[in-house]
């Protein structure tokens, strides 16, 4: 925790940070459920004159590692939101993602949230498995929505390098018809999805802040930080960043960079692309999809009708 408390230090002098500017905060990546609160309050105590009057403070968590002591712990420093890394209630699917906790678990862990106090909670939940059908599915569905949560993020498997499933790309078996179909059903129980992979009846400010485009400081090994165009990546050894909090590389964003990256960004949410910051042949290809009733707009902004399109749409505006 030293390495992270002279990395903030420095990060809000970079960032020049003032008394209640820090609106969201996020502890993630990792099982931060396996550290135990009293570690994490040197950061509060460093971040607190920094807090907003109404900030969002969601942290990550595992069923199986969150106990009611460890949620309680979390409450007292101040917390108000747990994103429960559940992926499914079903105890074969869980075992072939390679998952430590039950079912029973994953239920008690986000009850028990509930019972302490904790209003705004969240359960992921992974889908596009080899195996997965709407009936499997569904189940998970109507298991997660008898609990005590306003918020669902529904991610497809994908294979990444480095991970238990790069040599099994067989495990993600993502159908176009099957994403389309899970997702009516999630906004049927009444969580309308404000993102590609976000629903709720609550919107996750934090997530937020990434389409709106804003700034953030990312403290921590592995982390990845953005000041205007500038990016800021602490090293991902975490050996070395325990040695040197202060390797930090840097990357600086072209205008047409950050232009493209807020086509992608706002064509997966419902922030959507101002016009403004687009050129007259983007302007008219936008034009164009909204004769075609692809895209809406109002108050100088396209909005994606169709987040499952938003990658395509934004390569063809921008090509």
């Amino acid at each position: 925790m030293l390495a992270l408390q002279t990395q903030l230090m420095y990060e809000l002098k970079r960032f020049d940070a003032k008394e209640k500017s820090i609106q969201t905060l996020f502890i993630g990546g990792g099982t931060p459920s396996t550290v135990s609160p009293e570690l994490y309050e040197p950061i509060f105590k460093l971040l607190k004159p920094y807090f907003a009057p109404n900030i969002e403070m969601t942290s990550e968590a595992n069923p199986n590692s969150a106990s009611y002591a460890w949620l309680l712990g979390m409450y007292k420093l101040g917390i108000n939101r747990i994103s429960f890394g559940v992926q499914s209630f079903n105890e074969e699917k869980l075992k072939l993602l390679n998952r430590a906790h039950s079912p029973k678990q994953a239920k008690e862990a986000i009850i028990n949230a509930s019972k302490i106090g904790f209003k705004n909670l969240s359960l992921d939940l992974i889908y596009a498995t080899l195996g997965d059908t709407k009936e499997l599915l569904l189940q998970d569905l109507n298991t997660a929505f008898k609990l005590p949560i306003n918020h669902l993020s529904a991610y497809a498997l994908t294979i990444e390098e480095g991970t238990p499933f790069e040599r099994k790309p067989h495990m993600a078996k993502e159908k176009l018809s099957l994403t389309t179909w899970l997702f009516k059903e999630i906004e049927k129980r009444g969580f309308s999805q404000y993102e590609i992979s976000n629903f709720g009846s609550y919107r996750s400010r934090h997530n937020l802040g990434y389409w709106l485009y804003e700034d953030y400081i990312g403290a921590g090994s592995g982390a990845v930080g953005k000041l205007g165009t500038q990016r800021f990546y602490p090293t991902a050894n975490l050996e070395e960043y325990i040695k040197n909090p202060l390797n930090i590389q840097s990357e600086s964003l072209s205008i047409e960079d950050k232009k493209l990256e807020q086509f992608f960004l706002g064509l997966r949410s419902c922030v959507g692309i101002k016009e403004e910051i687009m050129s007259q042949e983007e302007l008219k290809r936008a034009q164009l999809l909204f004769t075609e009733k692809k895209l809406d707009f109002f108050e100088n902004t396209f909005y994606n009708k169709d987040f499952l399109l938003s990658d395509e749409i934004a390569l063809f505006l921008s090509s």
